[in-house]
């Protein structure tokens, strides 16, 4: 079917939907106020540096332990298991996971909030010295620090990574997961604050 107007096609009207729906323009300041109202699980990816041999087996005896806190992290796929986080470009996690394939991930309870601060922090201290005082458990499959006392723990092989704006979108393959503790309520990130529900 032609367009009723010459010099018009459907990509120029979709273009002028899209134009009216998703403006151009929007700044860091809106889309930030606007993303803060959605509410997010709190997680701690973890990863041990240099802990991967060639076929993908974590090597305990090398490394150091690396940990982030993450908001940006959802279920892709139930089969096969895919999650995937998003990860700052240039961050120390991003770098570590475009080399080192295995990671963890840890579910964090509400009473663990400590936790997440404290692998928030920009400028913070050393990795080692952040683990210090943390009680984990070394994940089976990839040697990475999974948190005792989180509500959900996961294993992960990277599948893939996607460029995504200033971000990576890291997907993986989860290797193990438990649920070791049913104690408490989830650790949420609501307007620029840890929460609890209720």
């Amino acid at each position: 079917m032609s367009p009723s107007r010459p010099g018009i096609t459907v990509h120029d009207v979709l273009q002028k939907t899209l134009d009216v729906t998703h403006p151009v323009g929007v700044s860091e300041d809106e889309f930030r106020a606007a993303m803060s109202r959605l509410a997010g699980g709190v997680v701690l990816v973890t990863a041990r540096e240099d802990a991967g041999d060639a076929e993908g087996v974590a090597d305990l005896t090398v490394g150091e332990d690396v940990g982030m806190t993450a908001t940006a992290f959802v279920s892709v796929s139930l089969e096969p298991p895919l999650v995937m986080v998003s990860l700052r470009n240039g961050s120390r996690m991003d770098d570590l996971l475009a080399e080192q394939p295995l990671w963890g991930v840890s579910v964090l309870a509400e009473s663990q909030r400590h936790i997440a601060g404290r692998f928030a922090m920009k400028g913070r201290i050393s990795d080692r010295l952040l683990f210090e005082d943390i009680a984990y458990a070394r994940g089976e499959q990839t040697g990475a620090p999974l948190v005792r006392g989180a509500l959900a723990v996961l294993e992960c092989r990277t599948e893939q990574r996607v460029p995504a704006g200033d971000h990576t979108l890291v997907i993986g393959r989860v290797l193990t997961a438990a649920v070791p503790s049913a104690e408490g309520g989830p650790l949420m990130y609501f307007r620029g604050r840890y929460r609890t529900l209720g």
